[in-house]
C-alpha cells in the first residue's frame, strides 16, 4: 500500500536546481543524452526542439558541468469521461558522477511541489528508462501497450466483421497530415490516454530522420476515405526488405499508426495492413494490450502479446484529479490515502461520482478502501483493476463490498492507450 522508503530530499539540493538557458541547452542536452548511452546529434543539438519548454527544465549544475537534467511538457490528457491537464515529465537523468547523492529525489521533490504550487495540473505523467525508480514517487503504470508481433499468413480476420463502402489510398505526407489531424482531434477525446497535438507536437510525431530509420524504409501513408470523401481513418508505416537464403521473401511491417473512426473502417485499414506482398512479419509497440485486434482474428493465437508498461502517471492533488474523471458506475466511498512523499494528499477523501462527473473532498468518516497514492494512480486511466491490486495485497477493504464497487466505477468501456511516448 505504500511504495518502497523514499528519503527525505535535501532542501539544500532542491534550490541549487535551476532551469537552463538557451545558451545552455548544448551542454544540457549533451549531458542527458550521454547518461541515455547515446551521441547527441542532429538539428536540435545547438538549440533546442520546438516542443521544449525551458522555463519547466531543471538542471544541476556543478562546477560549470551538468550533473543532472529533468524537464516537463505542458500536455493535455485524455482521462476517463474528459481531458485534464498534465504535466509530462521528461530529460530525467543523473550523472554517474552524482549518483547516490539524493539528486533525483531532489528532482522529483522540486518537480511535483512546483506543480502542486501552481495549481493547474492535477496530474503528472512520464514514459519510465526502468521500472524500479518511480514508483516510491507515486508513479504508477497506467496505460500498457500490447508488443503485438504477427504473421499476415496466420492472422485471418472473421468472416462476419463489419465491411465499408470507402476505399484506402496511399498518399504523400502533405495529404496524410492534412487529413489525420482533424481526426486525431476528434478521436483522441474517446481514448484514456492520449494526448493533445498542436502543430509543433505532430512535426515531432511525424518525423522521419534518415539517420533514425535503422534500416527500415521512409514512412509509408495510407488514408481510408467513404464515398462522400470524408477521411474516416489512416495508418502509417515502414518496411524492411529481407530474404531468406534460399531467396524467399521474409519482409517486415512495422506499424506506426493506424486509427479509425468506425470498426469497419479498422477492419478495412487491418486487410490492408495484413495483405502485404512479400511481408512475413507485422509489429507495433504504441498498440494498446488491448488493441482491437485481438477480438478481430479467426485464431486468438495468431495474436501474440508482449505487454509493457507504457505511460506511468502520477496524482498530484487526489481531489482535484478524481474529480476531473467521470465515473462509468455511481460511487460514493471514502478513500484512506497513503502518499509520505506528497503529504498534502495524507487521509482521509469522500469520493462521489457517477457518468456525468465527480467530486471528492476531506472528509471525517471512517475509510472504506485503505490504498497508497500509487496503486490509485495505477487505476486511474481506467486501465488496471483496483480488485487485481487488492488480490495483490496493495488495497486494503475496510467496507465489505467496496472493492467490487471501486473496481466497477473506476474501470472504463475503453481501454486506455498512449500512442505519444514523451
Amino acid at each position: 500500500m505504500t511504495p518502497d522508503a523514499v528519503p527525505a530530499a535535501d532542501p539544500a539540493l532542491v534550490d541549487q536546481l535551476r532551469p537552463i538557458t538557451v545558451e545552455e541547452w548544448p551542454a544540457f542536452t549533451t549531458a542527458m543524452t550521454r547518461v541515455f548511452g547515446e551521441d547527441a546529434t542532429g538539428p536540435y543539438l545547438d538549440e533546442p526542439r520546438p516542443t521544449a519548454e525551458l522555463d519547466r527544465s531543471l538542471a544541476l549544475l556543478d562546477d560549470g558541468f551538468v550533473a543532472a537534467t529533468a524537464g516537463i511538457y505542458s500536455h493535455d490528457l485524455t482521462v476517463p469521461g474528459g481531458v485534464v491537464p498534465a504535466a509530462g515529465v521528461t530529460w530525467v537523468t543523473v550523472s554517474p558522477t552524482h549518483r547516490r547523492r539524493g539528486v533525483l529525489t531532489a528532482i522529483m521533490r522540486r518537480q511535483l511541489d512546483d506543480v502542486h504550487a501552481a495549481g493547474r495540473e492535477p496530474l503528472a505523467a512520464l514514459w519510465a528508462a526502468e521500472g524500479s525508480i518511480y514508483g516510491r514517487f507515486g508513479y504508477a503504470p497506467a496505460v500498457w501497450r500490447g508488443g503485438i508481433t504477427l504473421d499476415p499468413a496466420r492472422t485471418r480476420l472473421r468472416a462476419d466483421l463489419p465491411t465499408t463502402d470507402g476505399r484506402i489510398s496511399m498518399v504523400e505526407l502533405d495529404a496524410y497530415r492534412a487529413a489525420a489531424v482533424p481526426l486525431y482531434e476528434r478521436l483522441r477525446r474517446d481514448v484514456p490516454g492520449h494526448l493533445a497535438r498542436d502543430e509543433r507536437w505532430w512535426d515531432r510525431r511525424l518525423r522521419d530522420d534518415k539517420d533514425d530509420r535503422d534500416g527500415w524504409t521512409s514512412r509509408r501513408y495510407a488514408l481510408h476515405t467513404e464515398s462522400d470523401g470524408a477521411v474516416t481513418g489512416y495508418v502509417s508505416y515502414r518496411q524492411k526488405e529481407q530474404w531468406s537464403p534460399r531467396d524467399e521473401p521474409q519482409g517486415k511491417l512495422q506499424l506506426v499508426d493506424l486509427v479509425a473512426a468506425t470498426p469497419a473502417v479498422r477492419v478495412a485499414l487491418w486487410r490492408f495492413v495484413l495483405g502485404h506482398d512479400l511481408v512475413r512479419e507485422v509489429s507495433s509497440w504504441a498498440l494498446g494490450a488491448e488493441d482491437p485486434i485481438r477480438s478481430m482474428v479467426a485464431d486468438p493465437r495468431s495474436v501474440p502479446l508482449s505487454p509493457s508498461d507504457a505511460m506511468w502517471v502520477r496524482l498530484v492533488d487526489v481531489d482535484r484529479a478524481l474529480a476531473a474523471r467521470r465515473y462509468p458506475a455511481p460511487i460514493d466511498l471514502v478513500l484512506e490515502v497513503r502518499d509520505p512523499f506528497c503529504p498534502w494528499n495524507d487521509g482521509r477523501w469522500r469520493l462521489t461520482g457517477h457518468p456525468a462527473g465527480g467530486h471528492c473532498a476531506r472528509t471525517d468518516r471512517d475509510p472504506d478502501l485503505v490504498l497508497g497514492v500509487e496503486e490509485l494512480a495505477a487505476v486511474y486511466l481506467g486501465g488496471v483493476s483496483l480488485g487485481t491490486l487488492h488480490r495483490a495485497g496493495r488495497v486494503t477493504e475496510v467496507s465489505p463490498g467496496a472493492v467490487a464497487l471501486a473496481s466497477t466505477s473506476f474501470s472504463w468501456p475503453v481501454a486506455p492507450q498512449s500512442p505519444d511516448a514523451f
